[in-house]
């Protein structure tokens, strides 16, 4: 049975920044859902989180699930418990990466090769492209973060300075309790979110509230393109490079040449490439084509289209070589593949 009403979780061992998240995330206007009917909390957990199956695994255990839930344009951070032992298990993502956090309880996380027993302190960071299996003990209770792939990539090709040569992966295990600066981020976030409700309206407030967290993730937890991050980058922006990422994104559909770029930005064409290579680490046009390279993936994943050809060319690409050479460094499969699947 759903129930969207207020509800309670039992008290948890935080005793760190996460409890003021974890007690934000409580609040009753936040609530998603509360069920005892596991078809309608699949169907609910996988509208914002990810599809997957799921069963529970000791039936005199009573399914008592509730959700609670809040956006920050590209970014989503949920509390969730099942109340009962679960098995789940998904097909590998595509669009996001999650990094599950238990408040208490423990759960078994597979993916890909690796494997851990993920508890209050050991987080577990999902990667696009493996599939996972989980089991959450009955008093499991998680936040979960969720991120855009397209996000996380673009800011770590910004900070790279270089497309990727293969998909981004995580480690699995996050030792995020013992980690500050991710602590003080979710507390951040849940702050933006709580005194600023309509902050989705301001692009450029929320392109550095998205920034900030896809670079902590990137810097604070291991991944396989670590040891070529730069150890330090500002993420706080120029006033300029901020312009003309916010001119970039509203028109990447249009044909935009740098001179445009520069005008838009209100400076010169020098300080322009010079702002992007100090602070993102690619030139302008080169964060265009990666914008326009992730629109291109979007479309393909959204299961209407049926023209790899017509999508690339409307976003710019008109050598379809170097596109599918560019894509499949960028997604770890060819635009065919990704269509098929779709």
């Amino acid at each position: 049975m759903l129930n969207i009403q207020a509800s309670t979780y039992p008290p948890t061992r935080s005793k760190t920044a996460s409890f003021s998240v974890e007690r934000a995330l409580c609040e009753p206007e936040r609530l998603l859902f509360a069920s005892t009917d596991l078809d309608q909390v699949r169907s609910m957990v996988g509208q914002v989180i990810a599809n997957h199956h799921i069963k529970q695994t000791n039936g005199a255990e009573r399914l008592d699930a509730r959700m609670h839930y809040v956006t920050l344009g590209d970014i989503s951070l949920s509390r969730l418990r099942y109340g009962a032992s679960v098995q789940i298990e998904r097909g590998a993502l595509e669009n996001c990466f999650l990094v599950q956090m238990p408040l208490q309880g423990a759960a078994a996380v597979e993916s890909g090769s690796q494997r851990i027993e993920s508890s209050f302190k050991l987080a577990s960071v999902l990667s696009p492209g493996d599939s996972a299996k989980m089991h959450w003990n009955g008093d499991s209770d998680q936040i979960i973060l969720r991120i855009s792939r397209s996000l996380v990539e673009r800011t770590l090709v910004g900070h790279l300075g270089h497309p990727l040569e293969q998909p981004l992966r995580f480690e699995l295990g996050f030792q995020w309790q013992e980690c500050a600066p991710w602590r003080c981020l979710l507390s951040y976030l849940l702050d933006c979110a709580t005194h600023y409700p309509h902050l989705a309206q301001h692009k450029l407030i929320m392109t550095q509230i998205e920034q900030l967290t896809a670079s902590t993730l990137l810097m604070t937890h291991q991944h396989n393109y670590s040891q070529t991050v730069p150890a330090r980058r500002s993420t706080i922006l120029p006033r300029h490079v901020r312009r003309a990422q916010d001119y970039l994104q509203s028109h990447a559909h249009e044909p935009i040449t740098a001179e445009q770029l520069a005008l838009a930005a209100g400076v010169s064409l020098r300080s322009l490439y010079t702002g992007f290579k100090d602070f993102l680490g690619v030139s302008p046009m080169h964060y265009l084509r990666d914008l326009r390279m992730a629109q291109v993936h979007t479309e393909l994943t959204s299961g209407e289209v049926t023209n790899i050809g017509g999508v690339a060319l409307r976003w710019g690409f008109t050598h379809m070589g170097r596109f599918s050479n560019d894509y499949k460094l960028r997604y770890g499969e060819t635009p065919s593949q990704t269509l098929r699947r779709h």
